[in-house]
């Protein structure tokens, strides 16, 4: 068989995948081996004994001057300045992609604006951002802001133009606004493409974080990086650098795994003499089965949906039918229900 042609099974799968971390654990410590032995206080391959003190000094000890545990609350002052960044630039994004991309009119404005924004280097501006918006949390929030918000939404401008017409005009067609088309049309495609943009994002997320903690801050992973450097404390850098990679990891776990669904509105007034579309009521069955079934992590609705009170879930599972393809039909239980 042709190399080409070759696939890993399963195991082979993970040793693969291992092989290049075991090789640079084996290199580490070879080469810190040898640093020791010619030089016992050598301090820029520490072995993993003096990695581990290290990071039992800082993760469970507390700090003599402060009174706190330096590592979590460094992480903790990250990770609030890293998760309300991607926030705010994810909700900028979503808005600006939706307009540019939904409304020819808006994306003749603001396509080429982010086009050249795009281009700036957001480490460039640090000191315009520190002038304008100080050297506290602010300017570290903004610097991710303006750093991934205008690839966001060129990623999600890109996304929406990519509807295919037929979809736009036929929720036109059945008496859809502007409005309503982009909320039942062009959000829900444009969300998953969102979580996908801030998966690959993350990296430059963190990138402006450190710099950013690194060159104003008084707590942080970036800022005790660049603090404990002044002493080649290379036993703390190297623990701080390995749990930014695992916190990055799981964030990226987070967002591929997150079920988002959309319970939509029923787009009648109280009092109308018409039902809502057969559409919406499908819709709005299927979320609430999947919400009873535990598949959905977050819920998006509008407020007025919020406020209308729904059946209980007893009923849901007495009155609906879930059938998947090959699936075993369980007749008795099909009988029982249906003579509810």
């Amino acid at each position: 068989m042709r190399f080409i042609n070759r696939q890993p099974g399963p195991g082979g799968r993970w040793l693969l995948a291992l092989l290049p971390l075991v090789l640079l654990l084996a290199v580490y410590a070879v080469a810190s081996s040898l640093r020791l032995a010619e030089n016992p206080d050598d301090r820029l391959l520490p072995s993993a004994a003096q990695m581990a003190d290290a990071v039992w000094r800082m993760a469970f000890t507390e700090d003599e001057r402060s009174g706190e545990i330096l590592w979590w609350s460094d992480t903790g002052a990250s990770l609030k300045r890293l998760l309300l960044g991607i926030g705010v630039a994810a909700l900028l994004s979503l808005c600006l992609g939706i307009a540019a991309g939904s409304f020819a009119l808006l994306g003749a404005t603001l396509s080429p604006l982010m086009a050249v924004v795009s281009m700036i280097p957001p480490l460039a501006i640090l000191p315009i951002l520190f002038i304008v918006f100080g050297l506290d949390e602010l300017s570290k929030v903004m610097l991710i802001v303006i750093g991934i918000t205008p690839v966001l939404a060129r990623d999600l401008e890109q996304r929406a133009r990519e509807i295919p017409a037929e979809v736009l005009v036929k929720a036109q067609t059945l008496g859809a606004n502007s409005w309503t088309v982009v909320l039942r049309v062009v959000l829900p495609l444009l969300l998953s493409r969102l979580f996908v943009s801030l998966q690959l994002m993350l990296g430059a997320a963190w990138l402006f974080l450190i710099s950013a903690e690194a060159i104003s801050a008084t707590s942080g992973l970036g800022y005790r990086i660049f603090l404990v450097r002044r002493y080649l404390s290379m036993d703390v850098i190297f623990p701080y650098v390995l749990w930014i990679t695992l916190l990055a990891i799981l964030t990226d776990i987070l967002l591929d795994r997150l079920r988002i669904a959309v319970f939509p509105d029923w787009e009648t007034l109280p009092y109308d003499s018409f039902s809502p579309h057969q559409d919406l009521i499908s819709e709005r069955l299927a979320t609430l089965w999947r919400i009873q079934q535990k598949e959905v992590d977050v819920v998006l609705m509008p407020a007025s949906t919020a406020l209308v009170r729904l059946a209980p879930p007893s009923f849901l599972a007495a009155y609906t039918f879930n059938f998947k393809q090959k699936e075993k039909l369980d007749e008795a239980a099909l009988k029982a229900q249906l003579v509810l």
